[in-house]
């Protein structure tokens, strides 16, 4: 399979199922706010030295492909089997967070994305997130989602602000604390 195929030279793109549509069509949006947040993901994986931690990371990766592919359907080709995100992958983001969150200290006060690279990419993912959970509201004024796909997307940004609190507090860092002046 060739990567490229010049069909999308004047802008124009496939949706799963067939449609056309051009390049900065929300459903691009969102998918591709995915895709970048997904590559974020990835960095985080590689920096890593947890096995633990990475296993979920990659679980997450393979879940937003699964979100991207759903939101890249055009609901017009019926016999396509999507992915599901289930009630149990926000579960599972959630206990994650409770576990670290547990050995944390108490939040008293705002922290800056910062400390250490991996922190700061842990952030960074945070905000993609975030858009993406942006975008995906915006598309759902105009077509039909899968509120999961939100439910998904709020939690791992809830995860990605632990899980840089976490590493801080691993690799013996203090978080830096916003100073308002």
């Amino acid at each position: 399979m060739k990567i490229y195929t010049k069909k999308g030279d004047q802008g124009d793109t496939y949706l799963l199922g067939g449609s056309v549509v051009k390049k900065n069509h929300i459903k691009l949006e969102c998918y591709g706010t995915i895709d970048e947040l997904n590559a974020f993901i990835g960095h985080i994986y590689d920096q890593l030295d947890n096995d633990s931690q990475k296993k979920i990371l990659l679980k997450i990766q393979n879940q937003l492909f699964n979100i991207g592919s759903c939101i890249a359907f055009d609901g017009k080709e019926y016999n396509i089997k999507l992915p599901k995100i289930k009630e149990d992958d926000i579960l599972m983001l959630e206990k994650e967070i409770d576990k670290m969150d547990a050995l944390l200290p108490s939040l008293n006060n705002f922290i800056l994305p910062s400390g250490h690279s991996i922190v700061s990419q842990c952030h960074i993912g945070r905000t993609v997130c975030r858009r993406a959970e942006r975008n995906l509201v915006a598309l759902s004024e105009k077509d039909e989602i899968d509120t999961i796909h939100l439910k998904y997307l709020n939690r791992l940004s809830d995860y990605l602000f632990i899980l840089g609190r976490f590493i801080l507090m691993e690799k013996n860092i203090s978080a830096v604390q916003w100073e308002k002046e």
